[in-house]
């Protein structure tokens, strides 16, 4: 699946559950507690929770919770992006074109 086949089923995804009508202001909020959530994950990985009312969880699951984090992350993305009808392949351009000219002179 390419990522404009991706953005929009996950578009028309949320759209079904009614998860899409909330506005940007919502979204970006969603958006920071999924980043929270992969800073989690990235922290179980790289130092370990050092909680003894957790239970730790095998390097394998800890990566697969990675996984579903930063997928969470890049769904609120698409979703912000289609609402003001961007495509990620232009954000992926221009973010480019930018480093290019700030960086590569």
């Amino acid at each position: 699946m390419d990522i404009r086949e991706y953005q929009t089923f996950i578009s028309e995804f949320y759209k079904k559950r009614n998860w899409y009508q909330y506005d940007s202001f919502i979204r970006a909020n969603f958006l920071s507690e999924e980043v929270g959530e992969v800073s989690r994950a990235i922290r179980t990985l790289e130092i370990g929770r050092d909680r003894p009312d957790e239970v730790t969880s095998e390097h394998n699951e800890q990566l697969e919770n990675l996984i579903e984090e930063l997928g969470d992350v890049l769904d609120n993305i698409f979703v912000i992006a289609d609402k003001y009808d961007i495509s990620l392949e232009t954000i992926m351009l221009s973010h480019k074109e930018k480093l290019l000219s700030r960086y590569e002179k």
